[in-house]
């Protein structure tokens, strides 16, 4: 079980603690102000990693070996030199951070806008760049959802096999590699895109992956929140099968249980300019069967007036896969510790949250 929580919000992080009678409280605040879009608990060392986006003075990156109480910036991914200024980029966000495998010490991948894959070796004190992912010919075709650029949000490690990973890009598809990022190749074979001319509808390099988890377990089973529905793979990876979340299949946050690999839970909401939930109720929509079947969780959430949206990287379950934690952008934090079932405000006053992960 996880006692401890991280919140990365518009203004800071917390840290949150849970206590001998179950209740949430507040431990450690850290980058106070400051927007904090991407937290990692790196459970290889118990090193903590935060990534800020200060506008004007660019995204920062900080890691912390003693739980929180202080902190070390280390280096952020830089992009190479460019030919041209049509070809040059800059880092604009640090959008995921994972560990590269338990049989990888030290070494992290981090997904960006615009959209790079990038390796640390050394605990994030420098970067490279990913080229065969940057160079390959498709990635011209990717293009940006809710940014202008295309963004690297989901870096699934296979735990039984660090050199193979699976990412999520918004949007340009789900790319996998086998030989550690050397090679790679996009995969999407049953996703549609609607947002597409009709000849363009199944074009892999084009869908757009909101989020994309691996059953731990299970490490064949993907699920995907993408922009026109939520999807499964049983193959780890290599075709997608539509479910349909209700009361609406347009999200962005999905969870996958740590041990059972046919449950997972989704967040669904009005789609594209809308993006409310549905009749202004809160819903966590669950399955247990695979995507066969579905329950809506409304106890303990809003049941009206509710315009919270829950992010990627808002929803989370602990190791045990009985706690929920849920952050959403009107600031409000829940948490549940029945798989849902009941929902409980942990803090209704926090600034709009973009990323909640246990420690």
């Amino acid at each position: 079980m996880s006692d401890r929580l991280m919140v990365a919000t518009r203004k800071g992080l917390f840290l949150y603690e849970r206590g001998a009678g179950g209740a949430w409280n507040v431990g450690n605040e850290s980058f106070i102000g400051d927007p904090v879009t991407m937290v990692l608990s790196d459970p290889r060392d118990g090193a903590l990693y935060a990534a800020l986006d200060l506008g004007h003075f660019g995204p920062k990156l900080h890691r912390s070996d003693d739980g929180a109480r202080t902190w070390t910036e280390v280096s952020v991914p830089e992009y190479p030199a460019a030919k041209d200024d049509d070809d040059k980029k800059a880092l604009k966000v640090i959008w995921s951070l994972e560990p590269a495998g338990a049989d990888r010490d030290n070494a992290l991948w981090a997904g960006t806008i615009p959209g790079g894959l990038f390796r640390s070796e050394d605990r994030g004190e420098s970067w490279v760049l990913n080229d065969a992912l940057w160079s390959d010919p498709l990635r011209e075709k990717w293009f940006g959802g809710g940014f202008d650029d295309p963004g690297i949000h989901s870096v699934c490690v296979d735990p039984r096999d660090s050199r193979r990973v699976v990412v999520g890009v918004s949007c340009g598809g789900v790319w996998i590699t086998e030989d550690g990022g050397a090679s790679w190749r996009v995969s999407t074979r049953g996703m549609y895109a609607e947002y597409m001319p009709p000849e363009l509808r199944e074009d892999s390099a084009i869908q757009d992956p909101h989020r994309v988890v691996q059953s731990p377990q299970a490490t064949n089973v993907f699920w995907v929140q993408h922009h026109n529905g939520a999807f499964r793979s049983t193959d780890r990876g290599e075709s997608w099968q539509e479910i349909k979340p209700p009361p609406s299949a347009f999200g962005f946050a999905v969870a996958t249980h740590p041990m059972d690999a046919n449950t997972a839970w989704f967040v669904p909401l009005v789609k594209d300019e809308c993006r409310i939930p549905v009749d202004g109720k809160m819903v966590v929509a669950r399955t247990r069967d695979g995507g066969e079947s579905f329950e809506q969780l409304r106890s303990g959430l809003p049941a009206g007036n509710a315009y919270d949206v829950v992010f990627r990287h808002g929803l989370d379950v602990d190791d045990t896969g009985d706690t929920l934690a849920m952050g959403s952008t009107t600031g409000t934090l829940w948490a549940s510790n029945d798989q849902g079932d009941r929902f409980e405000v942990v803090s209704n006053y926090l600034p709009p949250i973009y990323c909640v992960r246990f420690v």
